[in-house]
């Protein structure tokens, strides 16, 4: 979400609020007790006077500034009436709005449904030892990229044949997805590969769980290449549909709760204040859904840090606005954000540069300078290689200057 975006928004509509509340004020202080209760009629002259009747038929003259102030004065009024009609629609349509939000975010959806269980082959266990489970940069998701489910051995055949009428349909799903996984972990022209060619099967295996939360991570490899605004959205929206058709289909996927998560956390970035909101919302939903399922993904708690993060800097307006449409502002400290960039980095040491960079800024904002700076000094020693370490580097060296005397 673009914090300045949502903060001048709102802080532009109570300035012109205030503005029309001070002259009521004045009115009601002044107005009532004033010749002029209303304005029934206003002639004026050419020689820049002007003529009014009060409420008791006297005719009063008015000149120069008077008569300007009057006339200003009438559009004024004018325009209360204007914004109190608004006002009143507002009132009527919000309740109905605020309900359907409710709705949508406690996920009631009756028609909502399970893959059916594999009732094919399972695999035989590997006699060889398992290999080291591998673990993503953070570059792959949001604003941090997209996570490579190395992890996912597990029955993975069974899995992969979920809904596979044949041997064939299995092995050819099989391999589009060893493909896609190959590509996601390749460079940028490798990740536009892989994309088009999960949208090119995307019909075909459009019931497939494990293909659709690749096709959501496949959107969001795309969303982080494309830099036209226009086709970014897309993606993000494109994305978003997919992955929450994959949670449809299994509600305990932990990569499909994740991505839906990170979509959400894309959509953000392009939606009204109200949708940014809500979109937070879900973004905590089911990243916490994810870290039930999955709790030994790093990913999961360094993005669930950047929540926690950015939810301790909101406003006092901007929770007041999240408290009207949704009940329960959400409410995250800057010690809560530390434990989850902690999290990451004990499960998976020197995790990310972005991590560091984050540990850095908690410690920072809590005061303790010492361990900021132990923290810059960690992020400095990773270099910056991808499109994630060199913004990484950037907010670091900003973040140097300000702890520095």
């Amino acid at each position: 979400m673009s914090l300045s975006e949502s903060k001048g928004l709102i802080l532009g509509v109570l300035a012109g609020a205030a503005g029309i509340s001070v002259a009521l004020l004045w009115w009601k202080k002044h107005g009532k007790s004033h010749y002029f209760q209303h304005i029934p009629g206003l002639w004026s002259t050419s020689n820049g006077h002007g003529f009014v009747q009060d409420h008791q038929g006297k005719v009063v003259v008015l000149q120069g500034s008077q008569l300007q102030i009057l006339e200003k004065f009438g559009e004024l009024l004018k325009s209360v009436e204007e914004l109190k009609r608004e006002v009143k629609v507002l009132k009527e349509t919000i309740p109905k709005l605020e309900e359907q939000i409710r709705d949508e975010i406690r996920g009631k959806n009756d028609g909502r449904r399970v893959s059916p269980q594999h009732k094919g082959l399972k695999r035989k266990k590997s006699e060889t030892a398992k290999e080291p489970e591998e673990y993503p940069s953070s570059e792959e998701a949001e604003s941090e990229g997209g996570y490579l489910t190395a992890h996912d051995t597990e029955s993975e055949d069974e899995k992969l044949a979920d809904g596979s009428k044949t041997k064939k349909e299995a092995a050819k799903i099989r391999y589009v997805l060893k493909e896609a996984d190959k590509k996601h972990s390749g460079s940028e022209s490798e990740k536009q590969e892989g994309f088009r060619m999960l949208l090119t099967n995307k019909e075909k295996f459009e019931n497939h769980v494990e293909f659709l939360w690749r096709l959501a991570r496949a959107y969001s490899d795309v969303y982080y290449i494309e830099s036209d605004y226009e086709e970014k959205k897309n993606y993000a929206s494109e994305g978003k549909i997919v992955a929450e058709r994959a949670i449809e289909l299994n509600d305990s996927s932990a990569e499909s709760h994740r991505w839906f998560a990170i979509m959400c956390g894309y959509m953000s970035e392009y939606d009204n204040v109200q949708n940014k909101i809500k979109n937070g919302y879900l973004f905590k939903e089911h990243l916490d859904k994810a870290i039930e399922l999955n709790p030994q993904d790093p990913l999961q708690y360094y993005l669930l840090g950047r929540w926690c993060y950015e939810v301790s800097r909101l406003s006092w307006i901007e929770r007041k606005v999240a408290a009207t449409l949704f009940g329960n502002p959400p409410t995250a400290t800057v010690q809560d954000a530390l434990n989850y960039f902690l999290k990451a980095e004990e499960m998976h040491p020197g995790y990310s540069k972005y991590n560091y960079v984050f540990l850095a800024k908690c410690y920072k904002d809590l005061g303790q300078k010492t361990k900021a700076l132990k923290y810059c000094n960690d992020a400095s020693a990773i270099a910056s290689v991808t499109k994630e370490d060199k913004d990484a580097q950037k907010d670091l060296e900003v973040l140097i200057a300000s702890i520095s005397p």
